[in-house]
């Protein structure tokens, strides 16, 4: 998932939000608010608001050292860490490539949620330095109700991670266990990806029966983390499967390198009359002067408005080479696959000795599965 608001970088990682950031993070400030002024009806609405906010944003930070954690494995292992994105259910590191090893995936998976149980630790650590005492009942002052809160929902996140559902970290514990055993990834991966599966069930069944039964909104939100988690193990699990099919091939082996050579400056309007429409093509390499630009498809056109057409230029529109993600004719086709997936884009530059050699997009990939689904089952 790549960020849609970029705040910064912690330790050389890009630190993002995603627009769905802000609906759990409105959503977590009127619970706070509801929550501080239940217990504390004496507050001012001010102190309340005030107390949520503060600790909403102490919550989310704590999600980042959760998920910063995650990425200071996975570099300490040989896995780059591109970004973390805070969205909607949490946070996730966007790591290079997956686990190697049972061991790498194992450390990385179980890291996080023992972050968040110090992290909890801490923060009732605290609020008890500063006066608390947990037998003591509801507790009475702003900074101990914050510190409590937080300590408690840290705990319980950690809890809640350990759940030995994929893509849970639990289950990425769980599953490199099972690989351990098995030494078998896919293996490893459907058994913790049914498991998953089960439990997210299981979430839908008791979150809607809560819901209609006692009226809890809560049941509601309970039913929808076990569809995103039925639908994120069954991607993880399909996900694995294509990368072990692809396992023995490369971007060479199925990369296209027909993709004709058109001016930059050709306006759009002729391009899409005189190229596109006319060859049926969707992919050209754009140059000035003999020397390659970069690539165009249909999908940059699709971009500008078709009033703007004859007045844009190809060189208006276009991504230079050396900024965009690319790959060279020996790289895995599974790792082409996945920075696909990574960089949210359909087709890639293949680059071999400096210059443009081909491109592969995941039609490419597509037509391959086909071709293998139509052999097994001949």
């Amino acid at each position: 998932m790549r960020p849609s608001i970029r705040l910064g970088r912690i330790f050389g990682i890009e630190i993002g939000l995603h627009y769905s950031w802000f609906i759990i993070a409105l959503l977590i400030m009127f619970s706070l608010s509801g929550h501080f002024h239940t217990v504390n009806p004496q507050w001012s609405a001010g102190l309340t608001w005030s107390l949520a906010a503060i600790t909403g944003l102490l919550f989310f930070a704590s999600i980042v050292a959760h998920e910063l954690s995650h990425a200071a494995v996975a570099n300490a292992r040989g896995i780059p860490v591109k970004s973390i994105t805070l969205f909607a259910l949490g946070g996730v590191a966007n790591v290079e490539r997956e686990s190697s090893d049972p061991k790498s995936e194992f450390w990385m998976a179980i890291v996080g949620p023992i972050t968040s149980l110090v992290i909890g630790l801490l923060f009732l650590a605290i609020a008890r330095v500063a006066g608390w005492r947990p037998m003591a009942g509801t507790p009475p002052a702003p900074l101990w109700a914050g510190l409590v809160w937080l300590g408690y929902i840290n705990i319980s996140l950690a809890v809640f991670n350990m759940i030995p559902g994929y893509p849970l970290d639990g289950g990425r514990v769980l599953r490199s266990i099972v690989w351990g055993i098995n030494r078998n990834l896919v293996r490893a991966t459907k058994i913790t990806a049914g498991v998953g599966q089960f439990i997210a069930i299981a979430f839908i069944v008791f979150g809607f029966f809560r819901f209609f039964y006692t009226g809890a909104f809560g049941g509601l939100w309970l039913a929808f983390i076990g569809w995103f988690l039925a639908d994120a193990a069954g991607a993880s699990q399909a996900g694995v499967e294509v990368s072990a099919a692809l396992a023995h091939l490369r971007v060479g082996d199925v990369m296209s390198q027909d993709c004709p050579a058109v001016d930059s400056n050709v306006n759009l309007r002729t391009f899409a009359e005189d190229h596109l429409l006319r060859t049926g093509r969707r992919c050209f390499v754009v140059t000035q002067g003999g020397r390659q630009l970069g690539i165009v498809t249909i999908n940059e056109l699709k971009r500008v408005p078709r009033e703007r057409w004859p007045f844009t230029i190809l060189a208006d529109i276009l991504d230079p080479l050396e900024h965009v993600p690319k790959v060279s004719p020996d790289t895995a086709l599974a790792d082409a696959l996945q920075l696909m997936a990574r960089e949210e884009v359909n087709l890639l530059p293949v680059i071999s000795n400096g210059r443009l050699a081909g491109v592969i997009s995941r039609g490419h990939v597509v037509q391959l599965m086909q071709t293998q689904a139509e052999l097994k089952a001949a």
